[in-house]
């Protein structure tokens, strides 16, 4: 049951061409966003927090911050109203998912940027 799942997923499920990041890499994610018959491009740029599942299901979570009230959206890494994928900076964390993140406030909120190799 499982192998007809994934071939079905590879068949018809169409990859984009992301870059890599990882959770506390800053991104900025361009997605369209239809309202009627308009239709219009916004992003939403900030620290990845975790990167979930995998194949085509696999998720993204990023938070950033809107005045003092923090903002996370969950994008789905094959939605296809993505139009690219930015990474700003490469963030140097030690876990996969920082979800402690979320409970820091002021410089202890910074993360140190990877050294470029």
């Amino acid at each position: 049951m499982e192998s007809i799942i994934k071939f079905v997923q590879d068949e018809f499920i169409n990859r984009k061409e992301i870059p890599n990041f990882s959770a506390g890499d800053t991104i900025t994610v361009y997605y369209e966003i239809k309202e009627g018959e308009k239709s219009r491009v916004q992003f939403f740029k900030g620290v990845v927090i975790q990167r979930k599942g995998s194949g085509a299901t696999e998720t993204f979570t990023i938070r950033k911050m809107s005045g003092s009230i923090g903002v996370e959206r969950i994008f789905p890494i094959n939605m296809p109203s993505i139009q690219k994928i930015e990474v700003n900076k490469r963030g140097k964390v030690r876990r996969a998912r920082i979800t402690y993140f979320r409970e820091l406030r002021g410089k202890k909120a910074n993360i140190k940027e990877r050294k470029r190799v």
